[in-house]
């Protein structure tokens, strides 16, 4: 099911972090804090943070590091009342576009292996789990498969 309102990315701003707390606590069982977010946005200039807005309501973001020509993918949450609609498919596939456009060849992400559904839309975008991190998470020590995407050819395109 897709967003009835039209979807707009954009760079995340330091007047979006109130908002991204509230999507972040419900999120993750580790939540980043708000100093965390800020220091990503002032202070690392290897960060690239976007959101994802439907009319004026922000749904969702992520977000990335960016090391030479690879992109770590840092986070990816989506607000729980618009998730299953398209919004994190989004967020990524213009994550990806943006990387690419500053020399990113390659992107990698940890994610839960009991996380089934981001899991799955990883896969579907042709994310690989390549390995295990294991006890990566601290609250739990759970695993984390280590998953990597990396474009056929020299165009990134999205259908």
């Amino acid at each position: 099911m897709k967003p009835v309102e039209p979807m707009s990315i954009r760079k995340m701003e330091l007047s979006d972090l109130d908002r991204v707390m509230e999507i972040e606590q419900q999120s993750y069982t580790l939540p980043w804090s708000y100093t965390s977010y800020v220091y990503e946005l002032v202070e690392n200039s290897r960060a690239l943070y976007i959101v994802a807005e439907l009319g004026t309501e922000l749904v969702g973001y992520c977000g990335m590091w960016i090391i030479f020509d690879e992109g770590h993918i840092t986070t990816v949450a989506v607000d729980p009342g618009h998730r299953r609609q398209g919004v994190g498919r989004h967020l990524i596939e213009s994550l990806i576009q943006m990387g690419a456009a500053q020399g990113v060849k390659r992107f990698t992400l940890e994610v839960r292996v009991s996380n089934y559904n981001a899991q799955s839309l990883y896969k579907a975008m042709g994310f690989q789990s390549v390995g295990i991190r294991k006890g990566y998470y601290s609250d739990n020590g759970e695993d984390a498969y280590i998953m990597w995407w990396e474009p056929a050819d020299e165009v990134i395109s999205f259908s």
